[in-house]
């Protein structure tokens, strides 16, 4: 029986006991903890309709995911900038005073400016760390409204293929881009 019939009973029951021996306190209170019960199912439903396994499982996850790859990639892209300043700071050593003097000037302003691969991976992290304590305690409130929460639909493969860009080793092969095209 749901909490709120569970409730809405046991109301009931005491209200039909006292027959006409109620305070106007009491009948208050009555009325209260009943309406009480109809905020706890409303919650319930509420909770059921937001499909948190997607957001558990799902959503939070793939973001997480997401902002590593970003960090990985913005770390790759930072290495190849510095790779391409050492390559420039040699040929600077080679040219005349002048071009020397504004090649070296232009090299700095790329080192400086690659912190931001530090600094976006600190923020990064810190986002990452907020979605895990948000999974965390939707996991927890979730847990005790898991009754009448129904299961989501499947998936259908050709949803799966039109999600956009995969992370690495994530992504659609081409063979299975191929069998879903023969499908047709």
């Amino acid at each position: 029986m749901p909490d709120e019939a569970r409730i809405r009973t046991a109301v009931r029951e005491v209200l039909g006991s006292m027959a006409g021996d109620l305070s106007a306190k009491e009948v208050v209170l009555l009325a209260e903890l009943e309406g009480l019960g109809r905020t706890v199912a409303r919650a319930k439903e509420e909770v059921a309709r937001l499909k948190v396994d997607d957001i558990t499982e799902s959503h939070i996850p793939s973001a997480t995911d997401e902002l590593d790859a970003i960090v990985q990639h913005t770390a790759g892209a930072t290495n190849e900038i510095l790779d391409c300043c050492e390559v420039l700071e040699a040929v600077a050593g080679r040219a005349g005073a002048e071009d020397a003097e504004a090649l070296s000037g232009a090299i700095t302003r790329i080192y400086e400016a690659c912190s931001f691969q530090d600094i976006t991976g600190q923020r990064i992290g810190k986002v990452v760390t907020a979605l895990k304590a948000i999974e965390a305690r939707i996991a927890a409130v979730t847990g005790r409204f898991r009754e009448g929460v129904q299961p989501e639909p499947e998936i259908t493969e050709g949803r799966r293929l039109a999600e956009g860009p995969q992370l690495p080793g994530a992504g659609v092969s081409q063979a299975d881009i191929d069998k879903m095209m023969a499908d047709f």
